[in-house]
């Protein structure tokens, strides 16, 4: 294979090299998603061996809609407004004592349902406050042009926990209960307290105003100015409420007769961004970055109809897979007009509403599949979600014609963050 082949299919890693920090968040990332998707997939196998209910699975998303929604929002002016290193830091040490909370309760003999759905709300509220912070970072500790590859490595950071992760849980929890998963999360969030605290210090500017309501309303306007941006929101927001189906995957898995690959199952889509994360080095050279994010959201809705409708385990895990490499190429280019195109001044109001976009879809989605469930039956929650999601994404293109024709060449809003990033560098020095 010629050189430049392989440059176009193996991962960029040009932002690992120029940034002491990202690499500290991608080992961060890395253990922190392998303990969390341990915990992800314990709890809601949890309540479903309380409760035996669809609907009582799919109401941890209406649990954990309103702190979501709120600390998301205040995350977002925090992020602006102190040091974004702190916060980082104080909410994975909020994160890692929910997850001691889960460990005591599944080791009492009679472990209760409603620390279940506390600590899912507790977990949404620190995440929202956290999230924006993290996302934010990013755009400080990896130069400019390599935007698109920081987000392919990041994914492929995500999937490797997302993969691990869901695979082993299903297994943990099988053959040796709750506590032992949610010991492996404790432990998880140890470590990543200690790599986040050798992270540099990101102080705020020094004009940044406190966190108040017209700061969040100034950063929403902003949003609102930008075609292109609520874009991005809305695909993602439609993709996500119409075809995410985890929290039905293991009345799926009763329906196969597979409940051997539930694990599988979480795991499928995980390998299908990794697959596509580790052939990403052509996506560096994309610079119609909309297009990503249309076509790879219908991918997903395909994908997910697909996974309804086919018969047999082993078609249902390829048809997942597909819909997650559909759903990491709309991620991609979420993430680089994200990070091109946003002043750094409202860059965590911004991911407030990013968290938002990406995070309250999902919640909201559990509660639609876990009501289809119950109404229509597994499978036609799942392929009428996925058709629906190819509508919405069709109808939103139409709607928004900014979002397909967005190149980063020629935007006004990537050449002008271009241009006041450049002078200033952004590596963080070396390791």
């Amino acid at each position: 294979m010629s050189k430049t082949l392989l440059s176009s299919v193996v991962p960029d890693l040009s932002p690992w090299r120029s940034s002491r920090d990202f690499r500290l968040l991608f080992y961060q990332g890395t253990v922190n998603f392998f303990g969390s998707f341990m915990a992800m997939i314990a709890l809601p196998l949890q309540i479903k061996h309380l409760t035996d209910s669809p609907l009582a699975v799919g109401a941890m998303g209406a649990v954990e809609l309103v702190p979501l929604v709120v600390c998301g929002l205040y995350g977002g002016a925090l992020a602006d407004a102190v040091d974004r290193r702190r916060l980082i830091l104080l909410t994975e040490a909020g994160l890692g004592l929910l997850a001691v909370v889960l460990l005591v309760n599944a080791l009492l003999p009679d472990p209760l349902l409603w620390p279940l759905y506390m600590v899912a709300a507790g977990v949404s509220a620190l995440a929202g406050l956290q999230r924006p912070a993290l996302d934010s970072l990013m755009a400080r500790i990896v130069p400019h042009d390599q935007m698109t590859a920081a987000a392919a490595l990041n994914a492929v950071r995500y999937q490797i926990g997302a993969i691990a992760g869901p695979a082993l849980a299903g297994l943990v929890v099988a053959y040796a209960g709750y506590a032992p998963a949610y010991a492996v999360t404790v432990a998880g969030f140890v470590l990543s307290v200690l790599l986040c605290a050798r992270l540099a210090p990101a102080p705020p500017a020094r004009d940044a105003e406190r966190p108040s309501l017209r700061g969040i309303a100034e950063g929403a306007r902003y949003a609102w100015s930008r075609p292109v941006l609520l874009g991005t929101y809305a695909v993602d927001l439609a993709a996500m409420f119409f075809a995410f189906p985890n929290t039905i995957f293991p009345f799926l898995a009763d329906e196969l007769d597979a409940t051997w690959a539930l694990g599988l199952m979480y795991a499928a889509g995980a390998v299908g961004s990794l697959l596509l994360g580790l052939t990403s080095g052509w996506t560096s050279r994309i610079r119609r970055h909309g297009l990503l994010v249309v076509c790879g959201a219908a991918a997903w809705g395909l994908a997910v109809a697909a996974a309804g409708r086919v018969s047999g385990i082993w078609l249902v895990l390829v048809c997942l897979a597909v819909a997650g490499a559909g759903d990491m190429l709309s991620g991609l280019g979420r993430a680089t007009i994200w990070n091109q195109t946003i002043p750094d001044g409202l860059r965590g109001r911004l991911a407030g509403i990013e968290v938002l976009s990406y995070s309250v879809g999902p919640q909201l989605g559990q509660v639609r599949a876990g009501t289809m469930a119950g109404w229509t039956g597994t499978r036609a929650a799942f392929w009428t979600g996925g058709l629906a999601c190819v509508a919405s994404v069709a109808a939103l293109a139409a709607l928004l014609p900014k979002l397909i024709t967005y190149d980063a060449r020629t935007d006004a809003d990537a050449l002008r963050r271009r241009a006041a990033k450049e002078p200033a560098g952004t590596s963080s020095g070396p390791a």
